[in-house]
């Protein structure tokens, strides 16, 4: 299967989600920008598939992600950094979200655990209340934050 195929609209992907659990199935969800794929960024959603049956990924459009990283980013475009993920075997589906936090990517999968990488503690997700409203939970997966797209941008730079 082409790893484009898995590259989904939100409401398909509540489709794919609800389908699952009809089958008693458990999804995660974990976001991100992705914008240079790296071990940290791997590492991180092989961890949070281990958490469920099924990955959903949220990834930051182009827009949302020059709102938080700022105007010279995202270097690799949303398409791209969505496909990227998508081609990894943990990840089952991807959606693409437009706003600044993924709360709204909550809402319509209400995902069984929602995790986060390891700059964050359970306390400090965002979007902790969100989940935990409907009975979810929040996790953190990966290794220690020594790997960023920031620091890969300036390693090659330097050379």
């Amino acid at each position: 299967m082409s790893s484009a195929v898995k590259v989904i609209a939100l409401e398909a992907a509540a489709v794919q989600v609800a389908a699952l659990r009809k089958e008693g199935k458990r999804v995660a969800l974990a976001n991100g920008v992705f914008d240079l794929l790296h071990v940290g960024h791997v590492r991180y959603l092989e961890g949070a598939r281990a958490l469920a049956d099924a990955l959903v990924v949220a990834v930051n459009s182009d827009a949302s992600t020059r709102a938080n990283k700022g105007p010279g980013r995202p270097v690799v475009p949303e398409r791209e950094r969505a496909e990227l993920v998508a081609a990894l075997s943990c990840t089952s589906w991807v959606v693409l979200f437009d706003e600044p936090d993924v709360r709204r990517v909550i809402r319509a999968l209400r995902p069984e655990v929602h995790v986060k990488g390891t700059d964050y503690t359970p306390e400090s997700v965002p979007e902790r209340a969100e989940v935990e409203a409907y009975g979810g939970r929040v996790a953190i997966a990966g290794d220690p934050k020594n790997h960023s797209t920031t620091a890969l941008a300036e390693a090659v730079k330097k050379r």
